[in-house]
């Protein structure tokens, strides 16, 4: 594993054990959209026809996004000789959507394209989730004498959701004259509060649990191998009751409304034909509670040290995500450590994109450890392109 990445607060204490740490994680990718949008996306800026036009040219049957920023402080503290306490503190942001030609078309060009014709937006869906995290656990070391197990459970706060799901048999069907809009649906629609939209905001309690095992063992291949196992941010958010959730299964046509006399419009028709009351009329608009399941990592690492000295590791992973429209990622590392210096080259295939290459450089002193690197450097390097951008760092200060 790019010893930084993947949101595993265990996996860390191999290099720093006692300590106060600080870190940030990004990740983000599409196996259709280049990064020039995404950037644009993300960042923001204007997108113009021509960045909308190269990932059209781009585009699949069916298509994934995904995008997450990770920031964190953390500390391990020494309870007893076995057992090393944690506590960190976390914010996240994630959006991860799936898509086919269809629905991106509508999104970034309108619906002008697609007058006197029906189109398929049929198990599309988008999850944009953002929530802060108070984490607490305890990392056993040396049970069996060589064994380590960690479990954290974590208080989350959620901020902001917007919750989109489209089943099957989704159309959509504008008349060739524009006055007319016939749509087949079959959806759900959920959002926190939108008048509550700040940091502080608390529109969401949820729990999250990670559970971590480490297990050194011979093997036939290199001087000693290391199988790590973890699962993390295994929970959900429960919405609070000013969250607004719509949802439908039926034919919905709309043209509009009749104005008989404009010189006697009153305030009571004017309300009729605001967006909102349109929204709530054709769909089941409620206010209620609603629970969200978080997206979670499982990633399974077998860690080949191929020398006397333990300088030298072929590491071999697998890495999933539930919830997130996220394809089995499966990845290889080359780790090398010389003195204070520890350099690390990653290749693997799946996730959001098709292919990742990468690197990283980590320095350990007696008081410090910090790590820089990314396991997707090509979507930096080839913007025009639809591969994924990562980025990892973290520093330390070993007690």
């Amino acid at each position: 594993m790019a010893s930084g990445q993947f949101y595993s607060d265990f996996y860390n204490h191999t290099y720093f054990h006692q300590s106060i740490y600080l870190g940030t994680e990004f990740e983000a990718g599409s196996n259709a959209l280049n990064n020039q949008l995404m950037n644009r996306m993300v960042w923001g800026g204007y997108i113009d026809k021509e960045t909308k036009n190269e990932s059209a040219k781009l585009l699949k049957n069916f298509n994934n996004l995904g995008l997450i920023l990770n920031n964190k402080i953390g500390s391990y503290i020494k309870y007893k000789d076995k057992l090393d306490l944690l506590i960190s503190v976390q914010n996240y942001e994630i959006l991860n959507a799936g898509f086919n030609k269809d629905f991106y078309h509508l999104a970034f060009y309108g619906n002008k394209m697609f007058l006197g014709q029906t189109i398929n937006l049929s198990h599309c869906g988008v999850n944009a989730l953002r929530y802060q995290e108070l984490k607490f656990g305890g990392l056993f070391k040396k049970v069996e004498n060589e064994a380590k197990i960690g479990f954290s459970l974590s208080f989350i706060k959620g901020e902001q959701l917007l919750f989109l799901k489209l089943g099957k048999n989704n159309t959509f069907y504008q008349s060739s004259d524009g006055t007319e809009i016939q749509i087949g649906a079959n959806f759900e629609l959920a959002m926190s509060d939108t008048n509550n939209r700040k940091f502080w905001s608390f529109n969401g309690i949820g729990s999250a649990a990670d559970f971590y095992f480490e297990k050194p063992y011979k093997s036939k291949i290199g001087k000693k191998s290391v199988l790590i196992v973890n699962a993390n941010h295994i929970g959900f958010i429960f919405w609070r009751k000013n969250s607004i959730q719509f949802s439908s299964d039926s034919v919905i046509s709309f043209k509009g409304y009749t104005v008989d006399n404009i010189l006697d419009l009153k305030d009571s028709t004017l309300n009729k034909i605001s967006t909102d009351s349109i929204l709530r009329s054709i769909t089941n608009a409620r206010k209620e509670t609603f629970n969200i399941n978080l997206p979670g990592n499982l990633f399974l690492i077998n860690k080949i040290f191929l020398d006397h000295n333990m300088n030298i590791s072929w590491n071999l992973g697998f890495r999933y995500m539930f919830n997130a429209h996220f394809r089995p990622y499966v990845f290889q590392e080359i780790e090398y450590r010389r003195k204070k210096l520890i350099f690390l080259i990653h290749a693997g295939t799946g996730g959001y994109y098709f292919f990742n290459c990468g690197a990283g450089v980590s320095y350990t002193s007696k008081r410090f450890f910090m790590r820089i690197g990314s396991n997707s450097l090509q979507g930096f390097i080839a913007p025009k392109l639809p591969f994924g951008q990562n980025l990892y760092f973290i520093i330390a200060y070993k007690f």
